[in-house]
């Protein structure tokens, strides 16, 4: 039985490690992409297409040795929930990754487009606040701090305010012709991306709290809807 327990320890900590990994490898995502957009750099939305790729599968494997250790090694009671949370941040993580795919596609919808300075400004906010936010979920998870995991919904108000302020500006400048109401539209779904990207982060801290309360958190369809990250020419989730 302690061989057992050692080897079960053992790949609990590389799921873990490797979820750390998938983390890291968002926020730069959620970096790459935002310059991407800000700077119209269009050989950057195609790293950051192909980094999304790694995290694709980097989260397949994560999510097949999950399920491996609970049918197999029947864990019990705290590393059962350390196991479940780790499928759910999973998922929160990789849609994370597809909506930062989604902006850097973006950029190529808008160029040679040049955000107004406004905008640009508050689109930039969004992003460092999109990275702080993911940042500290998954440090409330690594660290089982409660005390931060419980002041995701508050950070997340920032971003809220940040989209609503986002959508003041465009509904002010108005749209002179069609080019101006497609640039308007891409720029508010931008907006509508960063913002979901917060509500993850929140998810996430919510699940790094189940696994230090118990508290199973609220579901999803509690608190927002939960509608595809990418897809389509609607969301900027397409290959175009």
């Amino acid at each position: 039985m302690p061989e057992l327990r050692v080897e079960f320890d053992e790949r609990l900590t590389e799921v873990r490690t490797d979820l750390i990994r998938v983390a890291a490898l968002v926020e730069e995502a959620v970096q790459a992409g935002t310059r991407a957009l800000l700077d119209a750099d269009l050989d950057l939305v195609d790293r950051v297409i192909e980094a999304d790729a790694v995290i694709d599968r980097l989260c397949g494997s994560i999510e097949e040795r999950t399920y491996e250790l609970i049918a197999l090694q029947q864990p019990m009671a705290g590393d059962l929930r350390t196991l479940l949370a780790v499928l759910r941040i999973l998922q929160e993580l990789e849609l994370t990754g597809d909506l930062m795919v989604s902006v850097a596609k973006n950029a190529r919808r808008l160029y040679p487009f040049d955000l107004p300075p406004r905008i640009r400004g508050l689109l930039e906010r969004m992003g460092e606040q999109a990275g702080v936010q993911l940042h500290a979920a998954v440090d409330a998870f690594v660290d089982g701090n409660h005390t931060l995991a419980a002041a995701l919904p508050d950070m997340d108000d920032v971003m809220d305010t940040l989209q609503t302020q986002l959508y003041r500006v465009i509904f002010s400048t108005g749209a002179a012709d069609e080019r101006a109401l497609h640039q308007a539209v891409t720029t508010a779904l931008l907006g509508r991306f960063y913002e979901r990207v917060g509500d993850h982060a929140v998810q996430i801290a919510r699940w790094a709290d189940f696994v230090i309360s118990g508290r199973l958190p609220r579901t999803v369809g509690q608190d927002r809807d939960r509608e595809p990250a990418a897809s389509g020419d609607a969301t900027g989730g397409g290959d175009g």
